[in-house]
C-alpha cells in the first residue's frame, strides 16, 4: 500500500505553489514551454515503466496504452506549445473604435492562479497529465492529486513528476477520500475534477465554501441509437468496440443502446460477431474491472436483471475479468440502468428512434450520444429532441477526438470544457484594461453632474430600423446576418481606402490604417464563421 502525503508535506505543498505564483515565475512564457517540453520527456523517457504501471492497474494491453494514453497526452503537448502564444497574447474588443480603439481597451489572459487538478483511475495517467498541460500553458500552479485506486500509476506519477517538473510550481499529493477530503478544505483558484457524478457531488460541495470555479469532467448513461436505416455492420462494430475497450469504462462509452424493433435480431447477432472477432487474442488482451468492489456492482447489476443474457456473462473475481456481455429485452426500469454501467455490459432497448429519445430525456444528459443512421431527418430530430455533452453520428466517441472543439458535460455530465484552446480558456481569467486618453474624458464630461437635459440626446439608442413597432414574430427575417456583414465589409473597404490615403500622407501620424484594418479583419472574420 502506498504510504500517502502527510498533512505537514501537504500544507509545504500548497505554500510553496502560492509563493510561486504570486512571485509571477508561471506567467513567463518561456517557463511555461519549458515545462511542457518536460511533459514531452518524461512521457518519452518512462513509457515502459507506464505500460508496467497500467498493466498492473487494469491488465490494459500496451497498444490500447499507446493509443488511449500516450497519443493523447503527446498531440497535446504539440499542440498547447504550438498555438500558447497566440492564446495568450492580449486581445482588442470589437466594440467601435471610440470605445475599442481610443480608448484603449485590450483584454488580458491572465492565470486564475493555484488549480488542483484531481484525476480518474480509468485513464489514471492521461486525464491527470492533459489537464496540467492546459494548466501549465495558461500559467497557474498545479497541484496534482492522481487517483489512488489506480496505484500503480498514481506511485509512479509521483515518482516522476518530481523529476521532470519544476517542484516549486507543480506538486503532486497523494490520498485517499479522507486526504482529498483535507485537500478541498484550502482555498485553490481554479480545481479541475474528472471522475462520476456521486464524488463531484462532494467536490462541488467543498469548491462552494470558497466560491472556487470548478470545471467538472463526469460521464453519464451515454446512450446509442440504431435506426432501421443503419448500416449494422458499423454500428455492431463500433459498439462492440467501444464495450470491449478499457472493458467499458470509459466515461464517453455506450452504456446501452436503443435498436429498432425491425433490424433489432440482425443487430445482435453482428454484435455477438464482432465481439467474438475482438476477443481471438484471448481474454488476457482485454482489460480488467479496476478493483472488487466495482466488480461486485457490475455482477450484482448482472444477477438482478430481467432481460436475456445472449452473449457472454462469465466473470472471475480473481482476476476481476467480466466477459463482454450482451443483455437484451431490457427496459428502462430494469436495474442495468439504475446508475451508469461502466464496465463491459450492453443492456439493448427494442425501441424506435422517437422512444429512444423520449426515454433518454428521462434520464440525466449524457456526455455522448451515438446516432447509428443513415437518414438525415432521423439524425437531426434526435439531436433537436435531446441534450448532451457531444454527439457522434455513425461512430463512437469521435467528438471528443476534434483537437479545436470543446469537450464536456451538461448537467449530470459535468461542467466546463476543455481540450485545445478551450482548456487553456478553462484555468484562464480574461481581464479587461482600459487606459483612455484625456481627450477622451472631455469627451465624456456630459455624463458627470450637474446634468443638463440638453444631454439627454446622447445617452439616448434607438434601433435604427432594426425592426418595427407592429410586427409580428412571422415577420422577422432569419438568416440574413451573412448579407448585412458583407455589407459591412463592403462600407468597410470604402473607409478603409479614404481614410488609407489621409493617413499615408501624413506619415501614419495617428495610426488609422492599423486601426481600420483591425476593425476590417474582424469582420471579415466574422463572415467566415457565419
Amino acid at each position: 500500500m502506498s504510504t500517502y502525503t502527510t498533512a505537514a508535506e501537504l500544507e509545504d505543498a500548497y505554500e510553496t505553489l502560492q509563493r510561486t505564483f504570486r512571485s509571477g515565475k508561471t506567467k513567463s512564457l518561456a517557463w511555461r514551454k519549458w515545462q511542457l517540453k518536460q511533459i514531452w520527456w518524461m512521457i518519452e523517457d518512462n513509457e515502459a515503466e507506464m505500460v508496467k504501471a497500467l498493466n498492473a492497474d487494469l491488465n490494459r494491453h500496451e497498444f490500447e496504452t499507446h493509443f488511449v494514453e500516450f497519443m493523447s497526452m503527446k498531440n497535446d503537448v504539440l499542440d498547447h506549445l504550438k498555438h500558447m502564444e497566440e492564446w495568450a497574447a492580449d486581445e482588442i474588443p470589437d466594440a467601435g473604435l471610440i470605445m475599442g480603439r481610443l480608448s484603449g481597451a485590450h483584454i488580458r489572459k491572465e492565470p486564475l492562479g493555484v488549480a488542483l487538478v484531481i484525476g480518474p483511475w480509468n485513464f489514471p495517467i492521461t486525464l491527470t497529465i492533459q489537464p496540467l498541460i492546459a494548466a501549465v500553458t495558461a500559467g497557474c500552479a498545479v497541484m496534482l492529486k492522481p487517483s489512488e485506486m489506480a496505484e500503480a500509476s498514481q506511485n509512479l506519477m509521483a515518482k516522476m513528476i518530481p523529476k521532470y517538473l519544476d517542484q516549486d510550481a507543480i506538486r503532486i499529493v497523494t490520498g485517499g477520500a479522507r486526504e482529498t477530503g483535507k485537500i478541498l478544505e484550502l482555498k485553490f483558484d481554479e480545481v479541475f475534477f474528472t471522475g462520476s457524478s456521486k464524488v463531484a457531488r462532494f467536490i462541488t460541495a467543498a469548491t462552494a465554501k470558497h466560491l472556487t470555479p470548478t470545471v467538472l469532467e463526469l460521464g453519464g448513461q451515454g446512450p446509442a441509437i440504431v435506426c432501421e436505416s443503419a448500416d449494422l455492420d458499423l454500428a455492431a462494430r463500433k459498439i462492440a468496440w467501444v464495450k470491449y475497450l478499457n472493458a467499458g469504462q470509459i466515461c464517453l462509452s455506450v452504456n446501452h443502446v436503443f435498436v429498432h424493433p425491425n433490424v433489432h435480431d440482425k443487430f445482435i447477432a453482428r454484435l455477438q460477431y464482432w465481439f467474438e472477432e475482438f476477443l481471438k487474442g484471448g481474454k488476457e488482451d482485454m482489460t480488467t474491472i479496476i478493483n472488487s468492489r466495482n466488480f461486485d456492482r457490475l455482477k450484482d447489476m448482472m444477477d438482478r436483471t430481467r432481460g436475456n443474457i445472449v452473449r457472454g456473462g462469465t466473470s472471475n473475481r480473481d482476476t476481476l475479468h467480466i466477459s463482454p456481455t450482451v443483455i437484451t429485452d431490457v427496459t428502462m426500469k430494469d436495474p442495468l440502468l439504475e446508475e451508469e454501467l461502466f464496465g463491459p455490459i450492453l443492456p439493448v432497448i427494442k425501441d424506435n428512434f422517437r422512444k429512444a429519445y423520449q426515454a433518454i430525456n428521462t434520464l440525466g444528459h449524457p456526455l455522448g450520444i451515438y446516432i447509428f443512421s443513415k437518414n438525415k431527418a432521423e439524425i437531426e430530430e434526435i439531436i433537436s429532441h435531446t441534450q448532451s455533452g457531444g454527439v457522434t453520428i455513425n461512430e463512437v466517441m469521435l467528438h471528443a477526438g476534434v483537437p479545436t472543439a470543446p469537450f464536456g458535460g451538461v448537467g449530470e455530465s459535468g461542467t466546463g470544457y476543455y481540450h485545445g484552446k478551450h482548456g487553456f480558456d478553462a484555468f484562464t481569467h480574461t481581464r479587461t484594461v482600459v487606459s483612455p486618453p484625456g481627450l477622451l474624458a472631455k469627451l465624456l464630461s456630459f455624463l458627470q453632474p450637474p446634468y443638463d437635459i440638453k444631454n439627454i440626446g446622447k445617452v439616448s439608442v434607438a434601433n435604427k430600423g432594426a425592426f418595427k413597432r407592429g410586427e409580428t414574430m412571422e415577420d422577422q427575417k432569419i438568416g440574413k446576418g451573412r448579407f448585412a456583414l458583407v455589407v459591412t465589409l463592403l462600407k468597410l473597404s470604402a473607409v478603409v481606402g479614404v481614410l488609407a490615403a489621409v493617413d499615408q500622407r501624413t506619415g501614419e501620424h495617428f495610426g488609422l490604417t492599423k486601426a481600420l484594418l483591425s476593425v476590417f479583419e474582424s469582420a471579415k472574420a466574422k463572415i467566415g464563421s457565419s
